[in-house]
């Protein structure tokens, strides 16, 4: 009980700390941004809302200025099970990449991190 409460009280830190500090986003000229909006279409992020590592995956998301469809795989269970199926692991954050039909689950914040910045980075 204790642990489960030191848990949700440092989780809404997390995420409350996140909220206040959250970088500024890249702008673009709209052209540009619709391009990123496209090639964005086929992502997902597969994430804990309160997970330290999904922060700071949805902080690099902010900043870039990448439109990316969020899923909760702790409180939903349909997501969980997307993720087990399809990535093989429930493992958090995870980024399904969806591209010329085939589909990737790419595991590791800084993994992540840096396929973002290799793709959405000005």
């Amino acid at each position: 009980m204790l642990i489960k409460a030191l848990r949700l009280v440092l989780g809404n830190t997390i995420v409350a700390a996140d909220y206040l500090t959250r970088p500024r986003k890249l702008r673009r000229d709209a052209a540009s941004q619709q391009r990123v909006d496209a090639a964005a279409a086929g992502l997902t992020l597969y994430q804990f809302r309160a997970c330290p590592f999904c922060v700071k995956t949805r902080r690099v998301l902010h900043r870039l200025n990448v439109p990316v469809a969020l899923r909760d795989a702790k409180n939903n269970a349909a997501h969980r099970d997307e993720l087990l199926q399809g990535g093989g692991k429930i493992q958090v954050p995870c980024l399904r990449i969806e591209q010329d039909g085939k589909v990737q689950w790419l595991y590791e914040s800084k993994a992540i991190r840096g396929y973002l910045e290799q793709h959405f980075a000005a």
